[in-house]
């Protein structure tokens, strides 16, 4: 059965740099979009956000949302089967928890990201701090 694990949450000062990894298994990611989601601290889940998002294969066509647009990067070794978010520069709306998703259906980044569109699978969610 597809698992996927967050880890690298924690404190992190404003200011500073995030680090999350997501590993995968019983699921293949290279041929599927990937993304990161926020849910921020007093946001139920449905209002999370798509913060970073990228295609699936060859194309790696990437996606960020405005919030930390310049600041964020996604990554992906298929090799590992892991996924990656970096945020440089944090601030204190960064905070909360951090999901990673798989997108097998028809999904590119901006639907993942966006509409959260053709996503099957979902980890567990790591929780992000930031002091204000």
């Amino acid at each position: 059965q597809a698992q996927l694990v967050e880890s690298g949450g924690g404190l992190v000062q404003p200011g500073g740099s995030l680090r999350l990894s997501c590993q995968a298994s019983g699921l293949i990611l290279r041929p599927y979009a990937i993304g990161w989601f926020r849910q921020a601290p007093g946001k139920e889940r449905k209002e999370r956000e798509g913060v970073a998002c990228m295609d699936g294969g060859r194309a790696s066509t990437e996606f960020y949302a405005d919030s930390v647009k310049g600041r964020a990067t996604i990554t992906r070794d298929n090799g590992a089967n892991r996924i990656y978010l970096q945020i440089n520069e944090m601030t204190p709306n960064d905070p909360g928890v951090y999901y990673c998703a798989v997108g097998t259906t028809g999904a590119t980044a901006q639907r993942v990201c966006q509409w959260e569109f053709g996503i099957d699978y979902w980890g567990t969610g790591t929780t992000v701090t930031v002091p204000s």
